[in-house]
């Protein structure tokens, strides 16, 4: 009887070991990586309203999430006008639908006028305005299913709060494919009107 109660205690340690080194580790690899700067103007559980200064961004239609994402790390790999190496940042943007598109946000050090030209015709320099967008952060895997939730959520909130939201939603991805599910930060976005 002993044995089994001790056999089960380790288990029950080595599962909650194995859980902290987990949640330690993605939360180290997601911490490693600057992330888009913005102000957090009122919070309310997983909801947040954030002003976000004009994010100069790497972006690319997204046809296929894993050709696009590629598309996207060779720029800041070095396949650029001046063969710079670019700092990866945190999220990936995407949009979906019609016009679907990813993006990298680049480094604050590098504005529009100074990022080194994409060399793939297939990727594209742009800026995305200065503005106030309210926010949702959920966890799960990157599903149709999660996003449509989420959005639908973030969207009743906003109807509770009187914020009037402008455009599509833009999704925000923070953790590399490895991230287990349940401790990953995944982001809905949508622009307000001012």
């Amino acid at each position: 009887m002993k044995k089994i109660v001790m056999k089960t205690t380790l288990i029950i340690l080595g599962a909650a070991l194995l859980f902290v080194l987990v949640s330690a580790g993605c939360a180290a690899v997601r911490g490693g990586y600057a992330s888009a700067p913005c102000q957090v103007v009122r919070a309310e559980g997983d909801f947040q309203v954030r002003d976000y200064p004009a994010l100069t961004l790497v972006a690319t239609p997204m046809q296929d999430d894993n050709h696009s994402f590629m598309r996207l790390f060779h720029y800041i790999d070095r396949q650029n006008s001046a063969q710079q190496k670019i700092a990866m940042t945190t999220p990936v943007f995407m949009t979906k639908g019609t016009n679907a598109s990813m993006a990298f946000v680049l480094p604050a050090s590098l504005p529009l006028t100074q990022a080194p030209q994409p060399a793939d015709g297939n990727v594209r320099l742009q800026e995305q305005p200065a503005g106030r967008f309210a926010v949702l952060r959920f966890s799960g895997g990157m599903s149709r299913e999660h996003e449509t939730n989420a959005l639908a959520q973030l969207q009743v909130w906003l109807v509770k709060q009187s914020l009037t939201p402008v455009g599509k939603p833009i999704y925000g991805y923070f953790d590399p494919p490895w991230t287990p599910p349940f401790l990953r930060r995944n982001e809905v976005m949508l622009r307000l009107l001012p």
